[in-house]
């Protein structure tokens, strides 16, 4: 029994958020990557109940220090994603996107200039007011020791949001440690510094305790909080198993074949499951097999075989091609930032199952094998 994300986002514009949401083919037939790179993860993988791990990772083959005149860095940039995902809008700048994570990128706001101007996309700097790096409680110093493996996750979710969402603000919130209490001090920074849409790159396993972080750190109404379904194939990872977060898989992409232009089968690593403990929402209105809250919602590009260009330089040496559901997740972010301003009641979790007409099937591929007690 396999069991693989069911869709993928494939538009800027949710029918609740925005009006103008065209139609989208569905997914096209699978295609493969030409070629197989090693990739290893960025952090140390989390150990302790209450803790969590980034879920970002990268090719170590393609890492490179800088490029010859002209070039364009491998992996996806930001034309290819928004062709990828059909997304025209360049967004408002009074959007401002969160990214949580844990420890400090020193090198965040230069290595986030390098990306950006490499791509032509506007400068997205403190001094300009579209960047702002604090910690978790929302103060400009003193910041959370650095970290070279995080700051990797983080130079992965700056990247994404300024590819998917170039005229959005960025607001880097950054906790001590990685435990859950302070990632989710982190969340509500966030979003009492304005951010309405936040992105959680990191997870770690259910403990009976995913209740209470829920009240005390993810129930935001009105605003749209992503959260990465993790990299290990199936089984279930929190918060992205959270009832008020948008669940966050991952695709393998390619370019070409069939009406879309793009094919995008589930990736092998993306997380999934059933949580033990996290009642299922009422807007989960499909089969899942669960009966508590199941996981993804919705996918886009994690596969690091197919994966996005990330410029970082502490912990890295430049260039190089990332993935993870690390990635996915500041993208979906981004996106429900160019499609708009949630309903202040609103859990926009709910949003792509009250609109599943505009998002692409994912039919083939499969991340591992579930009991026979799961439908999968």
């Amino acid at each position: 029994m396999r069991r693989s994300p069911r869709r993928v986002l494939a538009t800027a514009a949710f029918a609740a958020l925005a009006l103008t949401a065209p139609a989208l083919p569905a997914a096209a037939v699978p295609a493969t990557a030409a070629a197989v790179h090693p990739t290893a993860r960025v952090c140390a993988q989390a150990v302790k109940p209450g803790m969590a791990t980034c879920f970002a990772e990268r090719q170590t083959d393609t890492m490179r220090a800088a490029l010859t005149p002209d070039a364009l860095p491998s992996g996806f940039g930001p034309s290819g994603l928004r062709s990828a995902y059909n997304l025209t809008a360049s967004g408002s700048a009074s959007a401002t996107v969160a990214i949580v994570d844990s420890n400090d990128d020193p090198n965040a706001e230069a290595d986030l200039a390098t990306y950006r101007s490499t791509y032509g996309l506007p400068a997205c700097t403190t001094a300009n007011g579209c960047f702002k790096k604090v910690n978790e409680n929302g103060q400009s110093s003193p910041l959370p020791a650095a970290d070279s493996g995080w700051a990797g996750e983080i130079s992965l979710d700056v990247d994404m949001v300024s590819a998917i969402c170039p005229n959005c603000h960025i607001l880097l919130v950054e906790a001590d440690q990685a435990s859950m209490t302070d990632l989710g001090t982190a969340v509500n920074t966030a979003v009492s510094l304005g951010a309405k849409y936040v992105s959680n790159s990191y997870g770690g396993g259910e403990d009976g305790s995913e209740t209470g972080y829920d009240s005390s750190y993810f129930r935001h109404p009105g605003v749209a909080i992503t959260a990465s379904t993790g990299d290990n194939g199936y089984g279930i990872s929190y918060p992205a198993s959270s009832q008020y977060v948008t669940a966050v898989g991952g695709t393998s992409l390619t370019q070409g074949g069939g009406t879309r232009g793009w094919t995008e089968t589930a990736w092998s690593g993306a997380g999934s499951g059933c949580s033990t403990s996290v009642a299922k929402p009422s807007f989960q209105n499909v089969t899942t097999g669960c009966a508590k809250r199941a996981n993804a919602d919705v996918s886009a590009v994690a596969d690091p075989q197919t994966g996005v260009a990330v410029y970082q330089t502490y912990g890295g040496s430049g260039w190089a091609v990332y993935g993870g559901t690390s990635a996915s997740s500041p993208i979906i972010a981004s996106v429900y930032a160019l499609a708009g301003n949630p309903g202040a009641s609103d859990t926009p979790a709910a949003y792509p199952y009250a609109h599943a007409g505009n998002l692409n099937d994912v039919t083939s591929g499969s991340n591992g094998s579930c009991s026979t007690a799961v439908q999968c």
